[in-house]
């Protein structure tokens, strides 16, 4: 039987990465974006073109009732759900110093990045469970983290916030849905080219010329999308609750 996974965030960068993996490797994947088809049209065709089966549904991650529909229309269109990814996620629209943060701010990357989680992966754990088990599990669970669950950043505190929370939501529900034959893992990409780390590209260039990063260069979003490969696959089905970095070996410490 064909499976399926939902890929939040899957229009681009890390998302669109591992959905173009997932679907290369027998996946129907669900794509879920915040913006329209059209803006992504060149890559949805690309997709098309390696004979991968996708549908794409726009929404909010911070809306419930997008939340809903897009199990609803997963499940219309494929008759289960296999593999969520919880890739979207937001940094703050403006950098500022943790005394300068708004609440509209923090209401807004822990609305995206940790509740839209939280509540989506309820819904898909109630859709795996009630599913046939086809294989040693019913369901792979995999949060896309951020090495920032460990490292201060003081000029995006909301974000760091939320992928600490990301870290525990990974913990809970591997605990709960271990019994259920779901398991649940967690990435955490350090240093990845994309949309959001261009905007600081000369600062991690220059961290990765003076050696941070003992695998001196940047990571890519194929790399976090081999790691999610991994961990669909059946070869880690004695390991649930725990994290992988991805991220150069910057976790590292140093004397």
């Amino acid at each position: 039987m064909k499976k399926t996974a939902i890929v939040t965030g899957g229009s681009r960068g890390i998302g669109y990465a591992i959905a173009k993996q997932l679907g290369l490797e027998g996946y129907n994947v669900a794509i879920f974006s915040s913006g329209g088809p059209e803006k992504y049209a060149d890559a949805l065709r690309e997709l098309t073109g390696e004979n991968i089966d996708w549908i794409y549904v726009q929404g909010s991650l911070d809306s419930s009732e997008d939340r809903k529909r897009l199990i609803d229309e997963t499940v219309k269109a494929y008759g289960r759900v296999d593999v969520l990814v919880n890739n979207a996620g937001v940094a703050p629209l403006i950098r500022a110093d943790l005394l300068d943060m708004t609440e509209e701010s923090y209401d807004r990357v822990m609305g995206i990045n940790l509740r839209g989680n939280m509540f989506l992966t309820q819904l898909a754990a109630k859709q795996m469970i009630a599913q046939e088990k086809t294989g040693p599990k019913k369901g792979t669970i995999i949060n896309i983290g951020s090495c920032s669950a460990e490292v201060s950043s003081i000029s995006r505190g909301e974000y760091c916030v939320s992928k600490a929370g990301i870290s525990m939501l990974t913990k809970l529900y591997a605990d709960r849905l271990a019994p259920e034959g779901i398991l649940v893992h967690e990435i955490r990409p350090g240093v990845i080219l994309t949309d959001m780390t261009s905007v600081v590209k000369a600062k991690y260039d220059a961290l990765i010329e003076k050696g941070e990063f003992p695998i001196a260069r940047w990571g890519t979003p194929q790399d976090v999308a081999d790691a999610v490969s991994l961990f669909c696959s059946d070869k880690m089905t004695y390991t649930t609750g725990n994290y992988i970095d991805v991220d150069g070996g910057f976790h590292i410490r140093r004397l």
